[in-house]
């Protein structure tokens, strides 16, 4: 059996807001802003180099936040960096042991995010 993880669906309270966080601030590709009729809109963006993408809009329903959604990064120091210098406050690198690291962020509607650094050779299993 095979399965893929393609779309995270997110409750968000302003599209257009959404949008701007997501495309400008954390870099995702914007891939479809569909308005279909019925006072539906649906938003899809993707992170670079991420086969998963994200989707909101509205007519979509609601739901509670999603918390802790992991993007994993190359570069934790780097991308923490360039994500600060674009006004996102990202918290502090908590180093775990084992060669995982983490930084952590929300979205103006409290879905949260972790920055996962995994260094090469890191041993995730005893």
């Amino acid at each position: 059996m095979r399965m893929r993880l393609e779309l995270i669906p997110l409750t968000v309270s302003d599209v257009d807001r959404s949008i701007a966080f997501y495309r400008d601030i954390l870099g995702f590709a914007l891939d479809h802003d569909v308005s279909p009729g019925n006072g539906m809109r649906v938003v899809q963006l993707t992170p670079p180099g991420s086969a998963c993408s994200i989707a909101f809009g509205t007519g979509m329903g609601g739901g509670a936040p999603v918390v802790n959604i992991h993007l994993v990064v190359d570069d934790l120091e780097t991308t923490r960096a360039t994500l600060v210098s674009r006004g996102l406050d990202v918290s502090g690198i908590h180093d775990m042991g084992g060669g995982v690291r983490y930084a952590f962020f929300s979205d103006p509607d409290a879905n949260t995010w972790a920055l996962q650094e995994i260094s090469p050779g890191a041993s995730l299993t005893e």
